[in-house]
């Protein structure tokens, strides 16, 4: 039986039509759902911030440990201002885990200054906006993305996580000041956190678009004092807030971002001078026709310096207020005058930044000295214009044409990596503690000691002379003290500067100290100065006999008493032979002074049971490695004469040896 060709054709329509039905259902497209924001972002009301892995392959070698293996990653890094608060100079800290390198990273920059390749699983990595340093409010764009969030794109090697494991971060965090972020959220290859304002940090109000100023122990200022289409002319200001910090000798790098190079400098000058950096690379492209002989400097990373003092007075380089002292930098409650530095510099740009308009300070900015505090330095952030005051001496000002700031803190000294040391010794124990094995550092991998062992206790007159002559003496001293010797003797403790506290006397009205500071570098020091944190005994302080002293009470050096040498004393001298060279031991430069304490107003302060020893010791602003004990024994006087008696004996045998020795 034949379907009427009606029924037919209302078949196919109905099938046209379901067909139709079923093709425009809201199916979730997979491309969609994967770029599909989480829900706690549509609800976030401050910065909502997230980390997502996107992908992951196989690097060469291919080893069978798969803990060993090394895979490379892409992973993206999201930063969106969803409040009302326009967020400058933003920052994130990512607290990486599987031993992850970052070799690429696009829309920020390490803000510690770290070269890529970077290995980052230690301490966490801060990363800092760039060029996008600031992110507006959706209501002051009228939602445009683009202006309220950043995407960093982060290239790297990551270890160990095959798949399907996902190599997340341990934690992600906002770390702009008055902010706080909530426990992070994990969900797949992604983690995120909404932070939001913290209501107990008072936002104090400003008068300009520009953050305020900063504290740090160096804030540098980077100014723009003139401007031109394809140049400028920028000032650089070096000021050194911290009480105790200090720079010799300083080298400042940084990193041009932009392809701009350095023409010339007025007060500071470069390492390098290379033209052939410029002429062939994009500078040399643009300016065809320009003489690079003559330029400054053409290298991305700079390396910078003070210029002497003999250059002080050049016109051409020099008659800068500020400059030319050689790269010191002193404290302030030393010589105001001394805490800052400043040069100029001359700048070219090359295209697309060809107008007048177009600024851009350099980023990863590192400054270090010689023996001085390390410190790490954030990222530029643009501050209100620096102001100037007129030269002519007229009551007006002039203002720079816009003004970034870097802000540098001095950090903790690791481990086995300290720049000075400190050994203890008292009148109630003849043993003199020495400063730690390879406190600073043990690079010398052929000679045969232990990094790990303990330092060995030491006569007096062995704490006078340089290691590589004390074994013989510590073995000896060790026999006589019925104290084990190590099959590896511990390694000696290569540091160029070595102070020892030494507990003198002890009465009932006080007690006193004895500083002595040593130089086993052939380089001088001029105008050093050393700090000792006493917590327990800086009340009692009274006086010093041969140094200057500053009691310090601030946040940055509490219960601190700060020496300095007097006029005339004020270099420690570097090492010297001894008067034979062939058979003596070389003599170190040395400063010393008794420091009396009272009792008065500190009775409960037991001298015998390590009271009257430092918590912290710098030296010329750097923190110096502490022995991890201290001498005990009786405090009766029979204890003190005889732990006298074999100083003596032992400075007056050094001081034959070496004729030269004055104690």
């Amino acid at each position: 039986m034949r379907t009427p060709p009606m029924r037919v054709f209302l078949a196919w329509v109905t099938l046209l039509l379901l067909s139709s039905v079923v093709s425009a259902q809201d199916y979730d497209d997979p491309e969609e759902k994967k770029n599909k924001p989480p829900p706690e972002q549509e609800s976030c009301t401050g910065v909502f911030i997230s980390y997502n892995f996107i992908e992951r392959e196989k690097e060469y070698p291919h080893v069978k440990n798969a803990t060993a293996q090394a895979w490379a990653f892409k992973s993206q890094l999201t930063v969106l201002n969803a409040g009302l608060d326009e967020l400058k100079a933003w920052r994130v800290f990512i607290k990486f885990q599987h031993e992850e390198v970052l070799v690429s990273v696009t829309g920020a920059v390490i803000i510690d200054g770290d070269d890529l390749p970077a290995k980052v699983s230690k301490n966490g990595t801060l990363f800092a906006g760039y060029p996008m340093a600031d992110l507006k409010t959706s209501v002051e764009t009228a939602g445009d993305i683009n202006q309220i969030q950043a995407k960093i794109d982060i290239l790297g090697t990551v270890f160990g996580i095959k798949p399907p494991g996902v190599p997340l971060p341990k934690t992600i965090r906002l770390e702009n000041d008055g902010y706080k972020c909530p426990k992070i959220m994990r969900r797949g290859s992604s983690m995120y956190s909404c932070c939001v304002r913290d209501k107990k940090h008072k936002v104090k109000p400003t008068k300009t678009k520009f953050l305020p100023r900063q504290y740090g122990d160096l804030s540098l200022t980077y100014d723009v004092l003139q401007a031109y289409a394809g140049s400028y002319q920028a000032q650089v200001t070096i000021d050194n807030n911290h009480l105790l910090g200090r720079l010799d000798h300083w080298n400042l790098t940084w990193e041009w971002m932009r392809g701009e190079f350095i023409h010339s400098m007025r007060g500071a000058y470069t390492h390098r001078r290379d033209p052939s950096e410029c002429i062939y690379g994009p500078a040399g492209q643009y300016y065809k026709d320009f003489d690079f002989s003559q330029v400054m400097n053409c290298d991305k990373k700079p390396v910078i310096s003070d210029l002497p003092a003999d250059r002080a007075n050049d016109s051409k380089v020099g008659k800068l207020p500020y400059c030319c002292r050689n790269g010191t930098l002193l404290p302030v409650v030393m010589d105001p005058w001394k805490a800052r530095s400043i040069f100029q510099l001359t700048v070219y740009k090359i295209p697309p930044d060809m107008n007048r308009t177009a600024l851009s300070p350099p980023q990863r900015w590192k400054i270090n000295g010689v023996l001085n505090p390390t410190y790490k330095c954030g990222a530029p952030i643009r501050i209100e214009n620096t102001q100037f005051p007129d030269p002519s001496g007229l009551q007006s000002v002039t203002t720079a044409i816009a003004s970034w700031q870097v802000t540098c803190n001095m950090t903790q000294p690791k481990p086995k990596e300290a720049k000075c040391c400190v050994s203890f010794s008292a009148y109630y124990n003849d043993s003199v503690i020495p400063c730690n094995t390879c406190a600073c550092g043990c690079e010398d991998t052929d000679r045969k000691c232990s990094a790990n062992a303990r330092p060995m206790l030491l006569p007096p007159e062995a704490a006078l002379v340089p290691f590589d002559n004390r074994t013989v003496k510590a073995k000896a001293w060790a026999k006589l003290k019925h104290n084990p010797i190590p099959a590896t003797l511990p390694c000696p403790d290569n540091c160029g500067v070595s102070i020892n506290w030494h507990i003198d006397t002890n009465y009932r009205g006080g007690w006193t100290a004895r500083v002595t500071l040593f130089n086993w570098d052939e380089i001088p020091f001029e105008d050093w100065y050393t700090a000792v944190q006493l917590n327990k005994a800086f009340q009692g302080f009274d006086t010093v006999y041969s140094f200057n002293a500053t009691k310090l009470v601030h946040r940055s050096a509490n219960n601190t008493i700060f020496f300095q040498g007097l006029k005339g004393l004020n270099y420690l001298m570097g090492e010297t032979n001894g008067t034979n060279p062939s058979k003596d031991p070389r003599v170190p430069g040395k400063q010393q002074s008794v420091i009396s304490f009272k009792k008065k107003d500190n009775w409960d302060i037991d001298i015998t049971k390590g009271d009257g020893f430092p918590t912290k010791v710098f030296f010329n602003g750097a923190e110096c490695s502490i022995p991890t004990g201290i001498p005990t024994g009786s405090s009766d006087k029979r204890a003190r004469v005889d732990s006298m008696l074999v100083i003596l004996v032992g400075i007056a045998t050094f001081a034959l040896m070496t004729d030269r020795f004055h104690w």
